[in-house]
C-alpha cells in the first residue's frame, strides 16, 4: 500500500512540474512563434510598397503631357545660303537641328531646317530659340492638330538664343508660365517637342542644376546671358525651342542645347530659365526689341584663392572687381571690394545667377542688391541703366522698306510681261546703295517673288518685308530671260 501510495506521489509531483513547465515554456513558445509572423508577413509589405505606394507618390506626367502637348509646335524652315552660325550648331554641345549642311544653289532645293516652338498667346505668338529662325526665308508651323501657317518673325535675340514668331490664328491652346526661380534641383520635369521630326514626344527627368554656364552663346559685346537649367529628361534634334515644363504643366524653360559629341542625347540637356523668357518674349512684343539692362559692375566669382587674398571669412556671393563709371552700381554706393549676396532677395553665387536675376529687368527699374562690406551687410537700391548709361527704353520704329532695298522699284509693263510670259512683278528702274546691291542684284532685275510670295506692285513688297527679320530669298527674271535668285539679310 504504501508502495503504491509512493507512485501516486511521484505521478502527482511529476504532473506538477509537468503543469509548471508547460506554464513557463508556452509564452515562450507563442512569443517566438508571433515573432516570425513580421518576417513572413515582409515581403508581402514590401510587394505592396513596391507595386501600390510607390506609383501613388510619383508625378502625374499624364496631367502635364496633356496641359503641354497641344501648344507645342514643329517649326520648319528654309534657307538659301549657309548660316553664320552652322559651327554653333554641330559644336561640342549641339543643338536640335536636322542636318542642313548640303549647299545651295538656284538649281537646288532650299536647306530645311526643324525645331519646336511655345505658343505663349492664343492670338499666334510662339517662342523658340534664335537659331531656329535665324536667317531663315520661310518659316512653316504646324500644329499638334496638323494644321500649318507660315510665320513671321518679330524679334530675335543671340545673347539669349530666343526668338518670338507669329501666326495668324485666334484661340490656340497655350502653355502656363511657371516660376524659374522656384525650380529645385531634383524636381522631375517634362521635355516636349518634335525630336526627329516626331510630332509631340514626352520624355521625363529631373532639373540636374541650375545657373549652367556652357560657353555656347558668345557675342562679341560679351552681353551673352547662359544660366541654363540642366536635367537629364532625354532631347534630340528637333526638340530645339521645345517646352520644359513642370508636374503641373507649367513652362519652367526652353530647350536650347544637349550635351554630346555626337549631336544626339547622351545624358545632359540644357534650357532657358522661363523668367529670363517671359521678359524677352514681352520686350519683343511690346518694343520690337529686347530692353537690356546693365548692373555697371565687373565681377569674379569667388573661390578659395581669392577668398584667402581677400581676407573673405567664407565663400559666398560674388566678388565687385570694379565698378563703371557713372553707372548704376556706382550711382547707388556700391564700390570695388564688395560682395554681391543677392539680387531682389534671390541668393547669387555665380556669375551666371547673377546675370539670370540682372537679366529679367529692364532699364529704369529699381532693385534690391544685397551687399557685403566688411563683415557688414545691407542693401543697396539700383536703378539700372542701359548700355548708352540710361534709364530709356528703346522701341523698334517701322522700316523704310524702298530706302532699305537701295532701289526704285516701278510695276512691270505689260508688254515686257507678255515678252517674258509672266503674270506679274516690280522691277528695280535704278539701283542704289543697298541690301538689294549687296546681294548682287542688277539693274532692270524683276522680282516676281519674295520668299515664295508673288508680288505684282510695289506696296507686294512692302506689305511682305515691313515685319520681316532675317534671311530673305528673292527670285526673279532679267529683262533677257536669265532666272535668278538672291538671298540677302534684314
Amino acid at each position: 500500500m504504501r508502495k503504491f501510495f509512493g507512485y501516486f506521489l511521484i505521478a502527482a509531483f511529476g504532473g506538477l512540474i509537468s503543469l509548471f513547465a508547460y506554464k513557463i515554456l508556452a509564452p515562450k513558445e507563442q512569443i517566438a512563434l508571433t515573432s516570425q509572423e513580421p518576417s513572413q508577413a515582409v515581403p508581402v509589405q514590401l510587394a505592396s510598397y513596391s507595386t501600390g505606394s510607390l506609383p501613388a507618390m510619383a508625378p502625374d506626367f499624364v496631367r502635364a503631357a496633356e496641359l503641354t502637348v497641344n501648344a507645342v509646335v514643329h517649326i520648319r524652315t528654309e534657307y538659301t545660303r549657309k548660316s553664320s552660325v552652322y559651327d554653333f550648331f554641330f559644336d561640342d554641345f549641339n543643338n536640335f537641328f536636322n542636318d542642313r549642311r548640303q549647299p545651295f544653289s538656284p538649281r537646288s532645293n532650299p536647306i530645311v531646317a526643324t525645331g519646336s516652338g511655345v505658343i505663349i498667346s492664343a492670338d499666334g505668338y510662339i517662342v523658340t530659340n534664335n537659331h531656329v529662325v535665324q536667317e531663315a526665308e520661310v518659316i512653316k508651323v504646324t500644329l499638334n492638330d496638323k494644321r500649318e501657317f507660315e510665320a513671321k518673325i518679330i524679334g530675335t535675340d543671340p545673347t539669349t538664343d530666343l526668338a518670338v514668331v507669329k501666326i495668324e490664328a485666334t484661340g490656340l491652346p497655350t502653355v502656363a508660365y511657371g516660376n524659374s526661380d522656384e525650380v529645385k534641383v531634383g524636381e522631375w520635369v517634362l521635355a516636349v517637342g518634335n525630336p526627329f521630326n516626331l510630332a509631340s514626344t514626352v520624355t521625363a527627368g529631373i532639373v540636374s542644376a541650375k545657373a549652367r554656364n556652357i560657353n555656347i552663346l558668345q557675342n562679341p559685346e560679351g552681353t551673352a546671358i547662359e544660366s541654363f537649367i540642366q536635367t537629364d529628361a532625354a532631347v534630340n534634334r528637333g526638340n530645339s525651342g521645345g517646352a520644359l515644363v513642370n508636374t503641373m504643366g507649367e513652362l519652367i524653360g526652353i530647350n536650347a542645347a544637349i550635351a554630346s559629341g555626337t549631336g544626339y542625347y547622351t545624358g545632359y540637356s540644357f534650357a532657358i530659365p522661363v523668367n529670363i523668357v517671359k521678359k524677352v518674349v514681352n520686350d519683343f512684343i511690346l518694343y520690337g526689341e529686347v530692353q537690356r539692362a546693365f548692373l555697371g559692375v565687373s565681377i569674379r566669382e569667388i573661390d578659395s584663392k581669392l577668398a584667402s587674398d581677400q581676407g573673405l571669412k567664407d565663400i559666398k556671393g560674388v566678388y565687385v572687381a570694379g565698378i563703371t563709371d557713372n553707372g548704376a552700381a556706382a550711382d547707388a554706393g556700391i564700390k570695388d571690394g564688395d560682395i554681391i549676396l543677392s539680387i531682389q532677395g534671390i541668393p547669387v553665387n555665380t556669375t551666371s545667377e547673377l546675370l539670370e536675376a540682372v537679366g529679367q529687368h529692364r532699364p529704369g527699374e529699381t532693385i534690391n542688391v544685397g551687399i557685403k562690406r566688411k563683415d557688414k551687410e545691407q542693401t543697396y537700391r539700383v536703378t539700372l541703366r542701359n548700355r548708352e548709361g540710361n534709364t530709356s527704353i528703346v522701341k523698334t520704329e517701322p522700316r523704310n522698306i524702298v530706302n532699305l532695298l537701295g532701289a526704285t522699284l516701278e510695276e512691270v509693263p505689260a508688254e515686257t510681261k507678255a515678252k517674258l510670259m509672266i503674270s506679274g512683278g516690280v522691277q528695280i528702274t535704278k539701283l542704289g546703295n543697298g541690301v538689294l546691291q549687296s546681294a548682287g542684284v542688277r539693274d532692270g532685275f524683276i522680282i516676281t517673288k519674295i520668299d515664295g510670295k508673288t508680288v505684282s506692285k510695289v506696296a507686294d513688297v512692302e506689305n511682305v518685308l515691313k515685319n520681316k527679320k532675317g534671311g530673305v530669298l528673292v527670285e526673279g527674271i532679267y529683262p533677257n530671260r536669265m532666272k535668278a535668285y538672291y538671298g540677302f539679310g534684314l
